[in-house]
């Protein structure tokens, strides 16, 4: 499994409903192809609880290393991926949902006053809650309430919901530091370029790319560019493209129609040898090896 999104990296499944757009589900990070969700934004908001293990959450260029008990605040259209630790599990509780659950309608003083400071923010990405500060202990609290109600759908479910959110972004404005610094303006720019690398690496991984065709993507150099991709993304831009190429030739080997060679061609490998050659240094075992096992508990489900 892995989330869908489209050519620009937006993720396609819906956050609940035009008349009540609140998404509330319980996610297990085994769940996902290598225990890890791809990078993708939405415009809705995005509140995780950590019930049980641990996740490294990157959102945009910051990097949080979460344990249970732990939440997180990632605002709207911010880029976000997130991994295990370890090779240990995690189990969590996303709440997502559109800003409007706040300000009602546009144009309204609640939207232009409280809302959209956060929303505009180019320093406000990501917030981290820890249990051990009382105010951000009570918004933990209150995305557990959340979740509770989303299982119990008692009487007033909808309005109930409406009241947390709304006390969780109090205190997001109350307590947040919601000004932008010229560092903050200039962060927002380098999330721009990210995306753009991001969104060229997805839309041509299956051909052969170079590292000028990247780099005069976002107009800089090519050692600038490399610097800059290592800086914000931890790894090589070299690295992700091969992590990339090899995360899209997985749905590849579950469908069983095609090849090794045909599936290697088609996520950009040169060669049949070199796919087999990544593919079990990312994942420890042979495309082939993947695909028997996949097909073996496949026959089990």
């Amino acid at each position: 499994m892995q989330i869908q999104i489209n050519t620009d990296k937006r993720e396609l499944k819906p956050h609940g409903q035009l008349s009540f757009p609140v998404l509330v589900t319980q996610e297990i990070l085994s769940r996902y192809e290598r225990g890890a969700f791809s990078w993708h934004w939405h415009p809705e908001v995005e509140l995780t609880l950590i019930m049980e293990g641990s996740i490294s959450y990157q959102i945009n260029s910051q990097i949080f290393q979460l344990h249970a008990g732990d939440g997180i605040f990632c605002n709207s259209n911010a880029l976000h991926t997130g991994h295990m630790i370890n090779q240990e599990d995690c189990y969590y509780i996303s709440i997502t949902f559109h800003p409007r659950m706040i300000y009602g309608f546009e144009g309204s003083a609640l939207q232009t006053e409280f809302v959209n400071p956060i929303l505009d923010s180019n320093s406000f990405s990501a917030f981290l809650f820890s249990p051990d500060i009382p105010w951000q202990h009570q918004v933990l609290e209150q995305m557990r309430d959340i979740f509770t109600l989303s299982l119990e759908h008692p009487s007033a479910f909808e309005m109930r919901t409406q009241q947390l959110l709304s006390s969780i972004w109090t205190s997001l404005y109350l307590y947040g530091n919601t000004s932008d610094s010229p560092l903050s303006l200039l962060q927002g720019k380098n999330v721009e370029r990210l995306r753009c690398i991001l969104l060229y690496i997805q839309e041509h991984y299956m051909e052969h790319i170079t590292l000028e065709d990247i780099a005069d993507q976002i107009n800089i150099c090519k050692s600038e560019c490399c610097r800059f991709f290592k800086k914000h993304m931890q790894q090589s831009l070299f690295d992700y493209l091969l992590y990339y190429r090899v995360e899209k030739s997985l749905a590849l080997l579950a469908d069983h129609t095609m090849s090794i060679a045909e599936i290697s061609e088609l996520t950009g490998f040169c060669n049949p040898a070199y796919f087999s050659r990544v593919f079990k240094k990312q994942l420890q075992t042979s495309p082939t090896q993947y695909r028997s096992e996949h097909l073996e508990n496949s026959r089990h489900q």
